[in-house]
């Protein structure tokens, strides 16, 4: 069946940022995405969730240092809490695409109360061995892995493009608010009533957030075509990470940035002993990360005005790297202190960037998937740190390997010096659905398949060149959006004459990617047709795969 050339439909006007306040007084463009009310609710609940992430943590690392000796035990105990995210991270991205995103989100909150409530309930009868605590730290990690790629998905839908930056400063400052009072809190309470009341504690506060997110009213899914499958999902999303040029080298970098930076985190708890500090001092220890991140998250605004993303992420890690060194030479804990306050500001300022730029590479409708892929790339980079450098760490001492992990950081960033997380061109990733959707002249069901669609352009031979190089990035373009494959032909008996083809699944994927298009997609089309020399627009065919008899 054939069907003529498209016209592109319109452009999407840019949405307008309004001034956002908050008890009639104007927000600061850091603050601004507080002024939308449901944004502030979400990330209330956002901030209890990290919360009870950290004062786990605490609790559950301290416990570990309790019940044994082994240095890599205790390192262990980050590594349980991380590897979930690394594993389950496409999966739960490809759950947060393909259903309710609200009612996922608050039962991944759910979750994890549960698992506070088994771990009150174990540690208060004093039945937490070391590998016991490793499995429900693991299980608690698997609530985590289920809700981060979900609210990254939503966010971006809650605020305008411009205010986007400020979205996920905010984000990084529940998170490090919540990493300041969840030790806090948690030292408190381990030092006056114990681990059994931080764990309950946490299954209170993850309820609480779940009845936050059950109050929010998402916008409903406007598509009439039936949900995408699970392991089709998954295949999709891996693909247009794997036709992503730019999010492949993003997620090179946030591998091996928290490869490195994970090492003084995991060893944060013997780093304390070898000061001569108990719970409390591990506590500030904690407490310093989280206030220089807080202060660099407020800040960062800032620095994006007179650097690049690339600037940022590259002076971000040698800080940290350096900050790492200083951490491992300090000769008490009051020295420590100060330098764990500039390793937190450069800690967040180069995560907060790479997750930036992660989020301006995705389009919407795979944004959960691609976001759950960025997950387990700084997640496996956390897991694998973390267990490698308790190792150095039980091999040698706790210093060499912090100074170790330092220099590894620094060789790895000169190494891939040249991979950038910021193009030259940012993507307007917009959604802008294709207008004529195509009418068979057949009956043609949702899933017979595969469907093949060839698109014939004339083009001037002394362009070629120039034609090859825009038809490779729309090679790119068509696999992203879920084609299956895609090639181009040249005419042997028309010189200039093309055939490009690509093939869809079945006719339902191939009309889900139209959904998928996007203003950059739109303005690729408009490069294509403009080397398109014929009196008619490229003349556009779908065939569907039929069945012999047999």
């Amino acid at each position: 069946m054939a069907a003529s050339g498209d016209a592109p439909p319109p452009l999407a006007a840019p949405p307008v940022v309004a001034s956002a306040t908050l008890f009639g007084r104007r927000l600061p463009d850091a603050l601004m995405p507080l002024g939308s009310p449901v944004f502030r609710m979400l990330w209330l609940a956002w901030a209890t969730a990290n919360l009870t992430m950290w004062m786990n943590d605490v609790a559950a690392a301290w416990l570990m240092t309790q019940l044994t000796d082994s240095v890599l035990l205790v390192a262990l105990v980050q590594a349980a809490s991380t590897a979930p995210m690394f594993l389950l991270g496409l999966p739960s991205g490809a759950l947060a695409d393909i259903l309710d995103r609200r009612r996922y989100f608050a039962a991944t909150q759910l979750w994890v109360a549960a698992v506070a409530l088994v771990l009150a309930l174990l540690a208060s009868l004093d039945a937490l061995s070391p590998a016991s605590l490793l499995a429900l730290t693991f299980a608690n990690g698997i609530g985590l892995a289920m809700r981060w790629p979900v609210f990254a998905a939503i966010v971006p839908g809650l605020v305008p493009r411009e205010q986007l930056s400020a979205a996920l400063g905010l984000n990084a400052i529940a998170m490090n608010i919540s990493r300041i009072v969840g030790p806090m809190a948690a030292g408190a309470l381990l030092a006056s009533l114990g681990n059994s009341a931080v764990f309950a504690l946490n299954a209170l506060l993850a309820f609480g957030a779940c009845v936050l997110i059950m109050r929010w009213k998402g916008q409903p899914h406007t598509s009439t075509l039936p949900g995408e499958r699970f392991v089709g999902a998954m295949r999709v999303g891996l693909q247009h990470v794997r036709q992503s040029p730019r999010l492949r080298a993003i997620l090179l970098r946030v591998f091996l940035f928290f490869f490195q930076s994970i090492a003084l985190q995991a060893l944060l708890p013997l780093l304390a002993k070898r000061y001569g500090a108990g719970a409390g001092g591990y506590t500030l220890l904690l407490a310093s990360l989280g206030i220089g991140a807080v202060v660099a998250a407020l800040g960062v605004s800032l620095l994006r005005e007179r650097y690049t993303r690339d600037q940022i992420v590259r002076g971000g890690t040698l800080i940290q790297a350096v900050m790492t060194v200083l951490a491992a030479l300090s000769p008490s804990l009051g020295w420590a202190l100060p330098v764990l306050v500039l390793a937190g500001m450069a800690w967040i300022s180069t995560a907060n960037t790479l997750t930036m730029s992660a989020q301006l590479a995705v389009p919407n409708w795979v944004r959960a998937r691609g976001m759950a892929v960025y997950q387990m790339a700084l997640m496996g980079g956390n897991a694998v740190g973390a267990a490698c450098w308790g190792q150095v760490a039980g091999m040698t001492d706790v210093p060499t390997s912090l100074i170790a992990s330092a220099v590894v950081g620094v060789v790895l960033l000169a190494l891939t010096w040249n991979k950038t997380v910021q193009g030259a061109v940012e993507d307007d990733l917009s959604p802008v659905p294709h207008l004529n959707q195509p009418v068979p002249a057949i009956d043609v069901e949702p899933d017979d398949g595969p469907v093949m669609v060839t698109v014939e352009y004339l083009i001037d031979t002394q362009r070629a060149d120039a034609f090859a190089a825009v038809m490779d990035l729309t090679r790119q373009a068509r696999l992203r959006q879920g084609s299956l494959s895609w090639g181009l032909f040249r005419d042997t008996a028309v010189p200039g004459r093309y055939i490009e083809y690509f093939v869809d699944e079945s006719w339902v994927e191939h009309l889900r990617r139209l959904e998928r298009f996007t203003a950059a997609d739109v303005q690729l089309r408009l490069q294509r047709a403009g080397f398109h020399i014929g009196a008619e627009a490229p003349l556009v065919r779908r065939y569907v795969a039929d069945q012999p008899p047999r």
